[in-house]
């Protein structure tokens, strides 16, 4: 579609004070595998209903390795699976097996609970291969946090794309622009991969309460001020923002939504507005009762899981 709904080519002029939190990304290890986390965060838990955002890479693995995330479970949240390059195969207790590729949308509701692995498959790890995208975890409203776990995938010409020159913005999730993406939501969001050549303006969505942005490639100008990858900005409600993309062009994740109304705990794989249902997650987990339980492993993918450790085991849900 064209890029403007409004007919306006006009960008807004964001103000110096637009931004309300900057956050640093941490790098974290995943099995082998580190990944920049900048949800959640000493500042900010949340951005909208996103509780979790991960970046993957960009690396390249040589010598038939790969990723092998082992099952684990969650509760309470859908989690969100975007590539730029690379691919993994994914398995979960629903029965689900897919591949996901560069453009498309992985997105696994869990609700009451589902377990599922991501793995570089035999036939990428034959060769050299690279990984480079972003996982995010989407709060479920409390309403539906025990709801049946589903999954959805979603190939890449499936997803609206908003152009203009010099400007590209694929919609992954929820509403912007009057576009709206073709996944199942529980809630009001959107998240975009936006890509743009340089000196463009872009300007976030003005209809949605908490907006944000991630940098994943080049850099961005807010109100005079510059942005390199790896950088992630909240903004304050309200507030027309507009970015310009540096020198060299960027790469960003624009995303938010609606706001919770109650408080989310989280700690490890669960999420919840209830400390007592993490603790009842975390024992189930550790029962390991495949067959009466209320988690099961992955058909094709069950020979191993990620145990809960006992430094882990002495931790406390995070709100």
């Amino acid at each position: 579609m064209s890029w403007n709904p409004t007919q306006n080519p006009e960008c807004p002029i964001s103000e110096a004070n637009s931004i309300e939190t900057l956050i640093i990304p941490r790098a974290r290890d995943i099995g082998g595998f580190d990944v920049r986390r900048a949800l959640p965060s000493p500042d900010r838990q949340m951005v909208g209903p996103f509780i979790f955002f991960d970046q993957m890479g960009p690396a390249e693995f040589i010598d038939d390795r790969g990723i092998d995330v082992r099952p684990h479970p969650h509760i309470g949240l859908g989690t969100v699976t975007y590539l730029y390059d690379g691919e993994f195969e994914h398995r979960d207790s629903l029965g689900t097996h897919q591949m996901i590729y560069p453009g498309e949308v992985n997105w696994m509701t869990a609700g009451k609970g589902v377990t599922h692995s991501e793995r570089t498959s035999v036939e990428t790890r034959a060769g050299r291969n690279k990984l480079f995208g972003i996982q995010t975890w989407i709060a479920l409203p409390a309403d539906r946090e025990d709801m049946e776990p589903d999954f959805e995938h979603h190939k890449e010409a499936a997803l609206p794309v908003i152009t203009d020159t010099g400007i590209k913005a694929r919609l992954i999730l929820g509403n912007a622009f009057g576009e709206v993406s073709p996944v199942t939501m529980q809630s009001e969001a959107f998240y975009l991969d936006v890509v743009l050549e340089a000196g463009k303006a872009f300007p976030l969505p003005d209809n949605h309460e908490d907006r944000g942005v991630y940098v994943t490639e080049g850099c961005v100008e807010v109100a005079g001020d510059v942005f390199e990858a790896g950088r992630m900005m909240v903004f304050r409600p309200g507030d027309r923002i507009s970015l310009k993309a540096g020198s060299r062009g960027a790469r960003l994740m624009a995303l938010g939504g609606a706001t919770m109304n109650e408080k989310r705990y989280i700690w490890w794989n669960f999420v919840s507005s209830s400390k007592d249902r993490i603790e009842q997650a975390k024992e189930d987990w550790k029962a390991g009762d495949w067959e009466n339980g209320p988690f099961r492993l992955p058909p094709g993918d069950d020979e191993e899981f990620v145990p809960i450790t006992p430094e882990l085991d002495r931790t406390r849900p995070k709100d």
